[in-house]
């Protein structure tokens, strides 16, 4: 349970070992590891799985601890810097931001999956967020949950052969991360400049306790979702829904052995026409 210390990853750790699941979990802080550990009765390893050599320690301690490893659930992350955009925001910063959300998702992946292939079984839900289609601003943030969708369907892809199954959430809920006079100004700005809709900006600063989302990671990782993988589905207090995979629109097309390549003007008047 990587970034399971509060929030919805703590939601989530709770929910599992109420459910008889033995859990290990992590997260950056030692101190707040080891207290989140004691309420689950599980295993803490502290620090960031960002670093290729805490994701293999955390991994391997679930396996040492219990003899195999069946879940993994990816909930660390970060906000952006206030008021953080492509016109301020620093190469360190971003590089930041993509640490804790897709390096962390990546690096924990990577030391997992071996193990799952080997049993022929395994779940991964990885945690991404609305963020990733931009209309909340920023770069880093979207930029790491956007990496995140693509790995996780990656994953799903590769490893469906061998009983693996990989999906993702993009939760809605009150945290540290959206709460506060800062987050609220955030969220009226951007529903000023146009970016969110009425009905959503009321939705982010109205968003139901974590335990409402934890549900549906507790049913991904389970045997009833058996048959579920490579999906991206959104959890938002009482609503449950999922983002369909993109389809390919027809533009135009011609056959490149008997036509020469587009103009510029021919392609304004399929796109822009």
């Amino acid at each position: 349970m990587v970034g399971g210390t509060r929030g919805i990853g703590l939601a989530v750790a709770e929910l599992l070992a109420a459910e008889g699941a033995s859990v290990v979990l992590n997260g950056r802080d030692a101190d707040t590891t080891e207290q989140a550990a004691e309420r689950v009765s599980g295993l803490g390893i502290p620090g960031s799985p960002a670093d290729p050599a805490v994701a293999d320690a955390l991994i391997e301690a679930c396996v040492q601890a219990h003899g195999r490893i069946d879940i993994l659930v990816n909930c660390a992350g970060t906000a952006e810097p206030a008021g953080s955009s492509i016109l301020n925001v620093t190469s360190a910063q971003f590089r930041e931001l993509l640490d804790a959300h897709l390096l962390t998702a990546f690096e924990t992946c990577r030391a997992a999956a071996p193990h799952m292939v080997r049993q022929g079984c395994g779940a991964i839900v990885n945690t991404s967020s609305f963020a990733f289609l931009g209309d909340y601003g920023g770069t880093g943030y979207p930029a790491g949950k956007g990496g995140v969708n693509g790995l996780t369907l990656a994953i799903a892809a590769e490893l469906r052969e061998h009983g693996v199954r990989a999906n993702v959430v993009c939760p809605g809920a009150r945290t540290r991360l959206s709460e506060g006079a800062e987050y609220e100004r955030h969220i009226a700005e951007l529903n000023r400049r146009g970016l969110l809709d009425d009905v959503s900006a009321q939705g982010a600063l109205d968003a139901a306790p974590p335990r409402y989302v934890a549900p549906t990671y507790g049913y991904l990782v389970s045997d009833l979702a058996k048959e579920v993988t490579g999906r991206i589905f959104i959890a938002a207090g009482g609503f449950i829904g999922e983002f369909t995979r993109p389809e390919t629109g027809f533009i135009g097309y011609r056959d490149h052995k008997d036509t020469p390549p587009y103009a510029i003007e021919d392609v304004q008047r399929l796109i822009g026409g």
